[in-house]
């Protein structure tokens, strides 16, 4: 069930991938969600190597911008480098 927010405050997961991949060019993603309000979000992106967690999931956020917060209430993130998506036998 969608959160009572207005419509031209919906996001979609289509527009949450859109927005990410703006943002990190070069990135693959997946995002689903069952409500258009919480969000799971895998991204594989080269601007990751080398990086911790927390600055991954901060560039993911500035993606998304204003979104946080608001059309987006909740966001999980997997957030792996290539190389990392690889050894996960997933690459």
């Amino acid at each position: 069930m969608r959160a009572c927010l207005p419509e031209d405050m919906v996001m979609t997961a289509d527009e949450l991938k859109r927005r990410i991949l703006a943002g990190l060019p070069g990135a693959q993603v997946d995002v689903r969600s069952g409500d258009d309000v919480h969000f799971e979000a895998l991204v594989v992106a080269p601007q990751f190597a080398g990086l911790r967690t927390l600055k991954r999931h901060q560039l993911v956020y500035a993606a998304v911008g204003a979104a946080m917060g608001g059309e987006v209430h909740a966001l999980t993130l997997d957030t792996p480098s290539p190389e990392e998506w690889s050894v996960r036998g997933q690459g």
